[in-house]
């Protein structure tokens, strides 16, 4: 298994590959300290044989998120995790949307980085914890004034009750599989629908969480508890 690991940090380069050792026996590595490095590397010909890329929003030589465009333009089917310093609930959420398949603060635990790697490996994205508590705008109305001390909870509780009214069974159903990471492929494979089903039950889903993308849905739906 290759894996491309961009940041200019090499203290953070060698805990990442000493932690990532643990996926297996046969692991390789691709280094890249800044944007010349990593332009190199997503262009080298066994590039697309890469099994995922982690790399850090802020190296030398890159403006903003480019590098990231950059690397989903020219390898669509290598999963991108951002590492980064910031824990920034906006920055992540505009990240997910671009079409990076998770964000792993630095601050966070190095069990916690595997767990989250592995989650991409096997398909799947991956959402910090912290962002799942953020409210997706529009997801839940703004209460009245004279439900102006509803709680968290009771905000979660109207929002399934809303669902199961909109919603049918199936479509509950991939909704339960869409918070767990899980993306259309192995939706589609669990609930023995095709692909293209899913993606008509998840235009439903978008519509009743008044959302706009999958990432959005993800989060909104991990604050029910009923799911």
């Amino acid at each position: 298994m290759r894996i491309l690991i961009a940041d200019d940090h090499r203290l953070i380069v060698e805990g990442v590959k000493l932690k990532l050792a643990e996926l297996g026996p046969d692991m390789d590595f691709v280094i890249a300290m800044d944007m010349a490095e990593l332009r190199e590397a997503i262009h080298a010909p066994e590039a697309p044989s890469l099994a995922l890329a982690l790399i850090d929003l802020a190296m030398p030589g890159v403006q903003g998120s480019e590098h990231l465009a950059e690397v989903i333009e020219h390898l669509p089917h290598v999963p991108v995790m951002v590492l980064s310093g910031s824990e920034d609930a906006t920055l992540m959420k505009s990240l997910l949307a671009m079409g990076i398949q998770g964000f792993i603060p630095k601050a966070y635990s190095p069990d916690v980085m595997l767990s989250a790697v592995r989650l991409v490996l096997s398909g799947g994205i991956y959402v910090p914890p912290l962002l799942l508590q953020e409210r997706v705008d529009g997801a839940v109305p703004t209460p009245p004034p004279a439900t102006a001390m509803q709680t968290p909870q009771s905000a979660a509780d109207s929002l399934e009750e809303r669902l199961r009214k909109l919603l049918t069974e199936r479509q509950i159903d991939v909704l339960r599989l869409l918070s767990q990471g899980k993306p259309n492929k192995l939706i589609a494979r669990d609930l023995g629908i095709s692909e293209g089903t899913v993606k008509i039950h998840l235009a439903a889903i978008f519509r009743a969480l008044n959302v706009r993308n999958r990432v959005e849905a993800v989060v909104a739906s991990r604050r029910i508890s009923g799911l």
